[in-house]
């Protein structure tokens, strides 16, 4: 691991939920900064984790994908080790995927803007599991510590009304998805302009907008350099 190379701070001896011990250390590193001041706009959600203004997603199921079945069995056979080790491989997977994503933004991106969805709030109502696997708090922290270490910047906007106004016209038109009877439409047709739009990509560009990139007739400019 060329742990050679790296000045070590602080560390601590660490036990995982399967009884495994290791040794944390932090170490100093100086990232290179990222030489792109492109931005992008990020939405989080439950379907797809994350979403991204150029298209990009993190698909939130590829988490425990796989490992459902083993999941329920060990459940129903009251196996509380066998589950503890499932649940660990689920963070695992969790963790690597946030991280490869996390990374690639914060490469690619000189400036990200977020939506303020709070997951502190979510995880009181039904959907509290969901927004768990979803991993929002892990991904937004992820995110900032890489952008500010590469030189970037990361801020919080508010995604107010992201999803239903159209990221094209910049109209909230009849024909977009609405309250919790909206929460089904994945894709729709703004009345207005006629323009077809993926659910979270307009949310991301509407929040890309609300970061302060400028929307002109066209809508949100393409993520080219400008």
């Amino acid at each position: 691991y060329d742990l050679a190379d790296y000045e070590f701070r602080a560390g601590s001896f660490v036990q995982d939920a399967r009884g495994r011990w290791y040794f944390s250390v932090s170490v100093e590193y100086q990232p290179n900064a990222t030489p792109s001041r492109k931005a992008v706009g990020v939405d989080l959600g439950l379907k797809d984790a994350a979403t991204c203004s150029d298209g990009a997603k993190l698909e939130a199921g590829r988490f425990y994908r796989g490992l459902e079945d083993a999941l329920g069995k060990a459940q129903r056979a009251n196996k509380p080790h066998r589950v503890q080790a499932i649940h660990a491989k689920i963070r695992n997977r969790r963790k690597d995927a946030i991280h490869k994503f996390t990374t690639h933004l914060a490469e690619r991106y000189g400036v990200i803007f977020v939506g303020d969805v709070s997951s502190a709030k979510l995880v009181k109502t039904k959907m509290a599991k969901s927004v768990l696997d979803a991993g929002w708090h892990q991904l937004k922290t992820q995110l900032k510590y890489k952008a500010i270490a590469r030189s970037g910047v990361f801020e919080e906007v508010n995604e107010a009304y992201s999803t239903q106004v159209c990221s094209c016209c910049g109209a909230k038109p009849d024909s977009s998805p609405k309250g919790r009877a909206g929460l089904g439409i994945r894709h729709w047709i703004c009345s207005e302009c006629g323009a077809e739009h993926d659910r979270d990509i307009n949310a991301a560009k509407n929040i890309l907008a609300a970061g302060g990139h400028p929307r002109l007739d066209g809508g949100i400019l393409a993520l080219q350099g400008e």
